[in-house]
C-alpha cells in the first residue's frame, strides 16, 4: 500500500470508501457471472466479458498506484506484484481466478485504507468538541459569532454546561472546568481570575468572562491535532527497515516469478504448470502483512495517546519509549508540585502569629516563589497586614522592609549571621532542614522573631509511579538544582537511590550522557523550558504540564499536557505494547511467507487459495495493530 493513500481523509461507512466500494462492485459482477455461467444462462464469452469489467473496476485504483510507483519512484511495489498475478492468471485463461484475486485484494486494500483514514481522522474529532459559536461581548452586549471568527483580545462569556470555544485568560468569575479533552486530566480543575482555559474544555459551575489569547486555528486543541497528525507520518527504525527491505524484496519476487516461467520453457517443460506456479508465487510471496506490520500500530498508538493528553512526536519516539532502561526525573515541578508551601512557623522571641505577620508585611509585594508561599499562608490564616515601606530585595538571601519605623528582614539563616546573630544555637534550623524544608528566618538586627519552614510538597502520585517503574526494572535517577539535603530527603521518601543535586543545566546534560553510556535508552522527565537541554539530550525527552506551552512541547520528544506523572507510566507501557504488536506482526508475516513460498513452488495451492490466505493475513496484521486504540 502506498504512503499517499494513508494520508487521505475519509468520512463515511467502510463500504462507501472508494477502493472498498469498487472492490465490492467487482466482486458482485464476478460472482454474478460465475453463477450465470454455471447455471447455463450465459455463454463463456459473456462470462469472460463480465470478468474483464470486474477486473477493470476493482483493480483500477491499485494498478495505477503500481504504475505510478514504477515510473515516478522507480520502485516495484506490492501493487505491481498483484497486477502481474492478475494479468498472468488472465493470460492462462484463469479469468475467474483473476477476478477473484482483484476482488479480494481490492477489498483488503479498501479496508486497510479505510482503517488508516479513520485512525488518522479520529484525533480530528477532538475539534468537534469545541462549540461552533461563541458568545462575545460587543459594546457591553452579548453577540453570538462562529468560534472560528474569534480574534485575540475578544472577550467571550461561558456559562455552566458550555464548552470553551478557544484558549483564553479568565477576566472575571471562577468555576470548575473539565480539561480531559486537552490534558487527559479526569478530575475537574478549579479556575479563577487570571488563570488560563483551553478550547473544548467544559465549564461546569460558574459563569466565566474570558479574554481570547489564541484564535481557533492556533489554540491548544488545534496544535494537539496538528502535532499528532505530523507524528503519525514520522517513522521509527523498524518501519524504515521494513520499507527498505520491501523495496529490495518485491523486485526479487517479480524476477523469481519471471524466471519460474521462462526457465522451464528452455527445458521443454509444461508452460501451463510452471506459469500457474509463477502466478501463485507472485501472490504468496507479496509482503503485504509485513509492510503493514508497523505503520498501523504506530498510527493507532500515537492517535490514542493524543486523546489521552500524551503527545508523542513520531514513530521513532513511540518505539524508543518501549526500550527505556533508565529515567532521570527533574525534582521541582516534576516529582514535586513546584509550588512551595509553609509547613511550620517556629516562634523564638515572638508569638507564631506575629512571626507570620512580620514576614507577610515584608513579602507581600515580592514575586519570589517562597515569598508567595508565605503570603498564601498568611492570607489563609487571615493575618493582619502591616503596611511596609522601603521594600528591598536581598539578592540570593531574601528581602527587607521597614515596619513601624524598624527594618525587618525575612532571609536565610546565614544572612542573619552576617547581621551579627548567633544562629548555631538554634537547633530547629537543622531539624527542619533534615525534613526537606527551606528555612527562612524573620527578625531585625536586634532580635530574631522566629523561623518559617517552607517545602515544595511531593506530588501524591510520585511514589507510586517510581515504585511501578522500578518494578519494571527501570533505573530511577533524580537530577535537581536544589541543595543536596532537601533533594536527599525527597529522594529517600520516594525510594530513589541515585540523586544528583546542585546541578546547573549543563550538569544535567552531562548526567544524561553518563546514563546513556550505561543504559543506552534513557528518558528525561522535566517541566519544560528550564529542562530543555537535558530533554533534548535524552533518548526520549518527556515534558510535563505543557498545556498551552509551545516552547515546552517543542523541546521534548513527548509532552504530557497535564501535571500528571502517571502519564509517564502510560507512555512507556504504550511504547512497549506498540513494539510487541509490531514484533508479533513481523514474526507472523515472516512465518507465513516461509510457509506460502515453498507451497507455491511445490504447486500445493491455487491462485484463489493463495489470495485468500494472503489477504486474510494482511487484515489480521491490521486488526492486531488496532488493538493499540484500546490502550
Amino acid at each position: 500500500m502506498s504512503d499517499s493513500c494513508c494520508k487521505k481523509e475519509f468520512e463515511g461507512s467502510w463500504y462507501q470508501h472508494p477502493v472498498m466500494r469498487n472492490a465490492l462492485i467487482a466482486g458482485g459482477i464476478a460472482i454474478g457471472a460465475y453463477l450465470l455461467r454455471h447455471t447455463g444462462l450465459i455463454a463463456e464469452s459473456i462470462e469472460i466479458g463480465f470478468y474483464v469489467v470486474a477486473i477493470i473496476i476493482g483493480g483500477k485504483h491499485w494498478f495505477l498506484e503500481g504504475i505510478e510507483d514504477l515510473f515516478q519512484r522507480r520502485e516495484i511495489g506490492i501493487e505491481m506484484l498483484m497486477s502481474a498475478a492478475a494479468i498472468g492468471s488472465a493470460i492462462l485463461g484463469m479469468w475467474d481466478e483473476a477476478a477473484f484475486l482483484v476482488f479480494l485484494y481490492g477489498a483488503a486494500e479498501g479496508l486497510e485504507e479505510y482503517t488508516f483514514a479513520k485512525t488518522r481522522a479520529s484525533i480530528r474529532k477532538l475539534l468537534d468538541l469545541a462549540p461552533e459559536t461563541a458568545t462575545v461581548l460587543r459594546n457591553d452586549e452579548e453577540v453570538k459569532i462562529p468560534s472560528r471568527e474569534l480574534k485575540v483580545g475578544d472577550v467571550f462569556i461561558v456559562r455552566p454546561g458550555e464548552s470553551i470555544p478557544t484558549d483564553g485568560e479568565i477576566l472575571k468569575g471562577g468555576s470548575s472546568v473539565n480539561e480531559a479533552p486537552v490534558t487527559g486530566e479526569s478530575v475537574p480543575v478549579e479556575k479563577k481570575e487570571g488563570m488560563k482555559v483551553f478550547a473544548a474544555t467544559m465549564n461546569q459551575t460558574g459563569v466565566l468572562e474570558v479574554r481570547v489569547t489564541a484564535t481557533f486555528e492556533d489554540n491548544t486543541l488545534s496544535k494537539i491535532v496538528h502535532l499528532v497528525e505530523e507524528a503519525q507520518d514520522q517513522k521509527g527504525k523498524t518501519q524504515l527497515f521494513i520499507e527498505r527491505f520491501g523495496k529490495i524484496y518485491s523486485p526479487i519476487v517479480l524476477i523469481s516469478a519471471l524466471l519460474l516461467f521462462i526457465v522451464p520453457l528452455l527445458f521443454g517443460l509444461s508452460i501451463s504448470v510452471w506459469a500457474a506456479k509463477a502466478v501463485v508465487l507472485l501472490v504468496a510471496a507479496a509482503p503485504c502483512a509485513l509492510i503493514m506490520s508497523t505503520p498501523v500500530a504506530v498510527a493507532a498508538g500515537i492517535g490514542r495517546a493524543g486523546k489521552a493528553g500524551v503527545l508523542i512526536k513520531g514513530g521513532m519516539h513511540l518505539e524508543n519509549l518501549g526500550k527505556i532502561k533508565a529515567i532521570a526525573f527533574d525534582k521541582t515541578g516534576t516529582l514535586t508540585k513546584g509550588k512551595p508551601e509553609v509547613t511550620s512557623v517556629v516562634p523564638i522571641n515572638e508569638k507564631k502569629e506575629r512571626v507570620l505577620e512580620l514576614a507577610y508585611a515584608v513579602e507581600k509585594y515580592s514575586e519570589h516563589p517562597l515569598a508567595e508561599a508565605i503570603v498564601r499562608k498568611a492570607e489563609k490564616m487571615e493575618i493582619h497586614l502591616s503596611e511596609p515601606s522601603n521594600f528591598n530585595a536581598l539578592v540570593g538571601a531574601g528581602a527587607q522592609a521597614d515596619i513601624n519605623g524598624e527594618t525587618t528582614y525575612v532571609a536565610k539563616a546565614e544572612y542573619f549571621r552576617e547581621l551579627g546573630h548567633e544562629i548555631e544555637s538554634i537547633t530547629q534550623i537543622d531539624e527542619l532542614r533534615m525534613q526537606g524544608n527551606t528555612v527562612i528566618m524573620v527578625g531585625t538586627k536586634k532580635s530574631i522573631a522566629g523561623l518559617i519552614a517552607i517545602r515544595d510538597e511531593v506530588r501524591k502520585e510520585s511514589q507510586n509511579v517510581i515504585k511501578e517503574l522500578k518494578k519494571d526494572g527501570i533505573k530511577i535517577v533524580m537530577l535537581t538544582g536544589d541543595n543536596e539535603a532537601t533533594a536527599k530527603v525527597i529522594g529517600e521518601n520516594l525510594g530513589i537511590e541515585k540523586i544528583k543535586a546542585g546541578l546547573k543545566p549543563e550538569d544535567k546534560i552531562k548526567a544524561i550522557e553518563e546514563l546513556k553510556k550505561e543504559f543506552k535508552y534513557v528518558a528525561m522527565v522535566g517541566d519544560g523550558i528550564n529542562d530543555a537541554p537535558a530533554l533534548a539530550s535524552a533518548t526520549v525527552g518527556i515534558a510535563m504540564g505543557t498545556g498551552g506551552t509551545d516552547a515546552a512541547i517543542e523541546a521534548a520528544d513527548a509532552a504530557l499536557m497535564a501535571d500528571d506523572l502517571t502519564k509517564v507510566l502510560y507512555a512507556i507501557e504504550l511504547g512497549k505494547k506498540a513494539r510487541r504488536v509490531s514484533h508479533q506482526n513481523i514474526v507472523f508475516s515472516l512465518t507465513l511467507l516461509a510457509i506460502l513460498i515453498p507451497s507455491a513452488l511445490l504447486g500445493l495451492m491455487t491462485v484463489a487459495i493463495a489470495v485468500l490466505i494472503h489477504e486474510a493475513s494482511e487484515l489480521l496484521a491490521v486488526a492486531n495493530g488496532l488493538r493499540l486504540t484500546r490502550k
